[in-house]
């Protein structure tokens, strides 16, 4: 079966309430998973080489090879999103960055790099026939999952992450973002 890579689009696609808030969250997803109050946690899936996508090697300058990081981020130990984050291969600025164990690359990505440049968010839904959507099927999901990605920028070396939202998120959401500080 041939991959044909999604239409990535600048508007979200058609969702309930409690996965809009997710999906179109402009600060970082860690935050906004935080402050549903539920225990948030990162498990890695894998890390190392990999292979680019069709629609990522256009962004990362149409290298094959790559790097790549998978994570399932839990919210009450039920994974409601599954990522990739995948860089060129030969980058040592995100080699370093992904390898990062069980620590939310949020944190770094949106608290700990203020020289980083970030792109537009855009949005597909991703269906079986997508490699990323295979993420997320040992979490039983099924069906076409609402997914956005975003292209970050550390002193020239590109970053893609990719994030879908399963359907468990719509039973431990919604949640205010931005996070509610308190004093």
């Amino acid at each position: 079966m041939t991959f044909t890579p999604p239409l990535w689009q600048a508007s979200a696609p058609a969702v309930t309430p409690a996965l809009q808030g997710a999906l179109t969250a402009a600060g970082s997803l860690t935050e906004y998973l935080q402050a549903s109050g539920r225990l948030f946690a990162v498990d890695v899936l894998f890390q190392g080489n990999s292979t680019a996508l069709q629609d990522e090697a256009a962004l990362l300058g149409n290298p094959s090879a790559a790097y790549a990081r998978h994570v399932a981020l839990t919210l009450d130990g039920q994974t409601v999103v599954v990522a990739r984050s995948v860089c060129r291969a030969d980058c040592p600025h995100w080699q370093e960055r992904l390898n990062r164990g069980r620590r939310s690359l949020g944190l770094t990505l949106f608290g700990e790099m203020p020289t980083l440049a970030r792109g537009a968010l855009a949005y597909a839904r991703l269906g079986a026939g997508d490699p990323r959507h295979a993420l997320a099927a040992p979490f039983g999901a099924q069906g076409a999952l609402p997914a956005r990605r975003c292209l970050f920028s550390f002193e020239g070396a590109p970053l893609i992450v990719t994030e879908l939202f399963l359907p468990a998120l719509e039973l431990l959401t919604p949640c205010p973002y931005p996070p509610v500080k308190t004093a």
